[in-house]
């Protein structure tokens, strides 16, 4: 074992000993057998240890570790990393505000953000950053952390980036101001039919309720009526955020989730008089990507009989953080509290089998049939609690969905994964658009008419098989077979994706959705929507 290691290791059981001293004796913490000796022990480190080392690191290391014994999802954030990693929860960034992939060695643009700096000098989707201040930006050694570096800075400041443009023979020179940028948290919003909206979230950020609302507000305005909304893969965010969008779906006065915990006494969160969704049907579609804030909406609308869960089981993250500033301007994030959804129940998974078990669950729910089979879900009687018509939901391990839909073993097979990983659809999607783009937006003005008339024929998806083989992936025309229609879609999807908005994708993939069908099916369906929110 290395000298740093040995050393972190007899720091890490000091600060556990700290802590588990600080849970039995909550009052009373004796500095001599804590505080104290961690710092004296630093200080003879740093002044008599054989060898000079890096003091800060080795603190930092440590606190990671501690950490790490406590629970999966309290956190420490250096202090660099702070701003950061606030960002995606915060909603905004300063930078040229363009959407980027690495593509052949070279940044190429997806499409700049509507009204942002790099928009209103007139960058286009499709274009090639090939100089970032006169500085080559292609080649293998250019990966996106740095091209974030040399693109993001401070509002105000300027940079210069050399684009080269299809049918020009010289790189064209725009001079890009960084101003703020922001990040949305609603993926698409859109009408599935007369009478249903659509709405996918992907996390629960500061604007998440702004945008939410705005959405269902035009969404009402084009008829609404139903509402599907869409968390697979909603990670979680703020408390706070969450539980205000589930008020727009539930009567004033009823709880929305509880708190509690060893340091702090139960609060209560209910809902208002605020809600603009509190009737027509609700379906709420989630998986094992749901987490968090996306378990806090739908255990409430699940233990209210608001709405229909449509998925597979949540991933179960039931633990509250609240940030606290260290001395140095880093940041722990630490486990204060567990939630309880309205019945009762708390959906945290278990840890006990250490971080690393934790986070190989999904591994195991796919070893164990659970991805595939409903039936190979098992919840002990202990954890069973009643809705409020008195269906049986259980806690401990996430919320189960009320109707299961499998992840499709034929869809997402390993050639579709091989497809996606070596970046076949990718490359394709690149190179269509960069051969075809002007006739494609000279030919489809808006999404709309997009959507209705292109599709990708039958010699164009031979190219894309052609292009698969160049890449040696093997297979033959019966194995590919099955998911032809899905491919040509997700093609159809993602081009239109790069020549519109990023919303677009999903309003051309939907009906291929099961889980979206199946939604469909439900509210178009009185009496079995009826009987899933009953005890009937």
């Amino acid at each position: 074992m290395k000298k740093s290691n040995k050393i972190t290791t007899l720091l890490l059981a000091l600060f556990i000993s700290t802590l588990t001293y600080g849970q039995n004796n909550i009052a009373n913490i004796n500095p001599d057998e804590t505080v104290k000796k961690i710092s004296t022990l630093l200080y003879l480190i740093n002044n008599y240890y054989v060898d000079t080392l890096d003091i800060p690191e080795l603190t930092e290391k440590a606190i990671v570790l501690t950490l790490k014994e406590l629970d999966p999802h309290s956190a420490y954030i250096p202090k660099k990393e702070v701003e950061a990693s606030n960002e995606t929860l915060e909603g905004s960034f300063e930078g040229v505000g363009l959407t980027f992939q690495l593509f052949k060695d070279t940044i190429l643009v997806v499409a700049p953000i509507p009204g942002g700096p790099s928009d209103k000098v007139g960058i286009m989707a499709g274009d090639k950053i090939v100089t970032v201040d006169g500085v080559d930006a292609f080649g293998k050694e250019k990966t996106n952390s740095w091209v974030m570096d040399h693109l993001r800075g401070k509002k105000g400041t300027k940079v210069v980036v050399g684009i080269y443009r299809r049918g020009n023979n010289e790189l064209i020179d725009f001079e890009i101001i960084r101003d703020k940028i922001p990040i949305n948290s609603l993926d698409a919003a859109f009408m599935l039919d007369d009478n249903t909206g659509y709405i996918k979230l992907n996390r629960f950020a500061k604007q998440s309720l702004e945008e939410f609302t705005e959405a269902a507000t035009l969404l009402k305005q084009e008829g609404m009526k139903n509402l599907v909304f869409d968390l697979r893969g909603n990670s979680g965010g703020y408390l706070g955020t969450a539980m205000s969008i589930v008020d727009e779906f539930l009567d004033k006065d009823k709880l929305i989730v509880y708190t509690e915990g060893i340091h702090q006494e139960r609060q209560n969160l209910m809902a208002t008089n605020q809600g603009e969704f509190e009737k027509g049907k609700l379906v709420v579609l989630i998986n094992e990507g749901s987490a968090s804030a996306s378990e806090i909406v739908a255990g409430a609308v699940q233990d209210w009989d608001r709405g229909v869960l449509i998925g597979r089981r949540s991933f179960g993250k039931g633990l509250v953080q609240r940030p606290f500033q260290l001395p140095d301007g880093s940041v722990v994030r630490l486990t204060v509290a567990r939630y309880y959804t309205p019945s009762g129940r708390c959906i945290q998974k278990p840890y006990d089998d250490g971080v690393d078990e934790y986070y190989k669950d999904f591994v195991r729910r796919m070893e164990n049939g659970e991805i595939y089979h409903s039936d190979s879900i098992h919840f002990p009687d202990s954890l069973k609690y009643k809705t409020k018509s008195g269906r049986t939901v259980y806690g401990g391990g996430g919320v189960m969905s009320d109707i299961f839909i499998p992840l499709d073993s034929n869809r997402y097979n390993n050639l579709y994964s091989s497809l996606v990983r070596k970046g076949i659809i990718n490359s394709f999607v690149n190179d269509y658009l960069d051969k075809n783009r002007t006739e494609l937006t000279s030919k489809y003005p808006n999404f709309d008419i997009y959507n209705i008339g292109f599709n990708i024929s039958d010699s164009e998806f031979l190219t894309f098989i052609a292009n698969a083989k160049d890449k040696e992936i093997e297979f033959t025309d019966e194995e590919i077979a099955p998911n032809t229609d899905f491919i040509k879609l997700q093609l159809k999807a993602l081009i239109g994706r790069n020549l519109f908005e990023t919303g677009d994708y999903f309003e051309v993939i939907y009906p291929l959705d099961p889980e979206i069908v199946k939604a469909m099916e439900v509210i178009h369906n009185e009496e079995l929507y009826n009987s899933l929110i009953s005890n009937k």
